[in-house]
């Protein structure tokens, strides 16, 4: 299995994730190459000392923008975004605690 903290790139912090802190909803950037179950083992077991159990994991794939600059032109890199929800009885992670809404 891969390293968790290599699996789990950085939180992301955007309005929209700030208001699925509430409901136990976290958005985090996961490598490309990243599967659910790596995403959902990997969630659980860095945040293992806040007793976090993932219900599920939706991912999200955008394609870097088209940048150009005269005659040159390149892409952005391609980001993957894991949507991971956390189960009921599950504590929340506590990173996350006092930035909800």
């Amino acid at each position: 299995m891969k390293n968790p903290h290599d699996i789990i790139v950085r939180p992301v912090l955007t309005e929209k994730a700030y208001e699925g802190i509430g409901d136990k909803r976290y958005i985090f950037e996961v490598p490309v190459t990243a599967t659910k179950t790596e995403i959902k083992l990997a969630v659980e077991t860095v945040f293992a000392d806040d007793g976090v159990k993932v219900d599920k994991v939706n991912t999200v794939r955008t394609l870097g923008k088209i940048k150009r600059q005269g005659l040159h032109q390149g892409r952005r890199p391609e980001v993957k975004k894991a949507y991971v929800t956390l189960k009921k009885d599950s504590k929340p992670i506590k990173f996350f605690e006092g930035m909800d809404a």
